[in-house]
């Protein structure tokens, strides 16, 4: 039965981590983000929650955009190190051998082992607590369409998507997962 606690947060997950890069006079540097998430589909518009004390936070906030990247399973421990690790003392791209090309319209890092990116432009910032919400006009799409079918939905054949569950844990959905259909009844 559910009890009335103290206090409790974090809850939120299984859920899946994106990989925020920026471009900012000739600095390349990369996150991992739990907190992100469309808003709108028409136009298309993006927001990524960031803590202040973050190095990626003054680099999206002075640059005034950003990519989301979106990697496989096999890259979880990546995505691990670049939420652990500052780009201040470090250069993830290359401590995690990970590279990629400058977005088409931002300038942002693209991920070559990325399935889904998008580039944004920030339009707003607002603060809430200790992060700031980046929100973001996605000006740039990109897709491996290797990796999805023709209805859009992935190709768990060949891709397996990371889920963080949390305290540096993951999970995967993938081919082994369990998927129901449930189609929507007319009344």
């Amino acid at each position: 039965m559910i009890e009335v606690i103290n206090k409790q947060v974090m809850h939120s997950y299984p859920g899946m981590v994106a990989l925020v890069t920026v471009s900012h006079k000739g600095e390349d540097n990369i996150m991992a983000a739990g907190w992100h998430s469309y808003i709108s589909y028409e136009p298309p518009i993006y927001g990524v929650a960031i803590g202040r004390e973050r190095h990626t936070y003054q680099l999206i906030k002075e640059a005034g955009k950003f990519a989301i990247n979106f990697v496989p399973f096999k890259e979880a421990n990546f995505i691990q190190q670049a939420g652990v690790y500052s780009g201040a003392n470090v250069n993830k791209f290359k401590q995690g051998n990970m590279k990629f090309d400058k977005g088409l319209s931002t300038n942002s890092p693209i991920l070559h082992k990325a399935y889904i990116a998008y580039e944004c432009e920030v339009i707003d910032r607002n603060s809430y607590g200790d992060h700031d919400w980046f929100v973001g006009d996605i000006v740039q799409f990109y897709r491996d369409n290797d990796l999805f079918l023709e209805n859009g939905l992935p190709n768990f054949e060949k891709l397996s998507i990371p889920l963080y569950i949390g305290r540096s844990t993951y999970s995967s959905v993938d081919k082994n997962s369990k998927f129901v259909d449930h189609p929507v009844k007319k009344y």
